[in-house]
């Protein structure tokens, strides 16, 4: 088995340009690459398993970099298709939106707030089933800090690959509105949709 690029259906973006979502969209393919790379890796070392134990070792502790940079662009670059479409104010994610956070407008601004950290990484916004809650997390590695077993709902990169085609650091928060001006909330919306019918 092997992962393969996915395309994604993203329309022309307003303040994000082509340029940048084509190099985004590279950076998103060499994830795919390594991954596959690294498994077949190991699957050559352990031929002779005692001998390549600690090459496959450091290995393996690299495959959760690759994978999980591989999976969050894919839900970053999915958020974008069918181009910006507004929140549901009558949504399920709306209804756990209002419990944890107040409001909609109140969980929006506050993944501003978490996206204005110093630093690079990504804000996540994951629903805990068990808990019955939304958590928007700070995740400076995306192959560390993620909380465990919770699903995305929504991914914001904050790397500088995301957005210094058309902005430079300083003006990070110009790229944030630029992605919440083109997300597709539907998508966020269906991501919880399917936490709800999961429980």
């Amino acid at each position: 088995m092997e992962y393969k690029t996915r395309t994604f259906n993203i329309p022309e973006l307003s303040g994000l340009s082509a340029t940048q979502i084509e190099v985004h969209l590279g950076l998103y393919a060499g994830y795919v690459k390594h991954t596959n790379l690294i498994r077949q890796k190991i699957a050559e070392l352990a031929e002779e398993k005692e001998a390549n134990a600690y090459l496959i070792a450091e290995l393996r502790r690299r495959f959760a970099f690759e994978f999980n940079g591989m999976r969050m662009h894919e839900h970053y670059f999915e958020q974008f298709e069918g181009g910006a479409k507004e929140q549901n104010t009558a949504s399920a994610l709306a209804k756990a939106a209002e419990e944890k956070y107040g409001s909609y407008e109140n969980l929006i601004a506050h993944v501003r707030e978490v996206a204005g950290s110093r630093g690079i990484g990504w804000v996540v916004v994951y629903f805990d089933p068990a808990g019955k809650t939304l958590h928007t997390v700070f995740v400076n590695d995306h192959e560390i800090g993620q909380l465990a077993g919770l699903p995305v709902l929504l991914a914001l990169d904050l790397w500088e690959h995301a957005f210094m085609v058309d902005y430079v650091p300083a003006e990070k928060s110009s790229y944030v509105d630029a992605f919440f001006k083109n997300l597709n909330w539907s998508a966020v919306e269906a991501r919880f949709d399917a936490t709800e019918r999961g429980r």
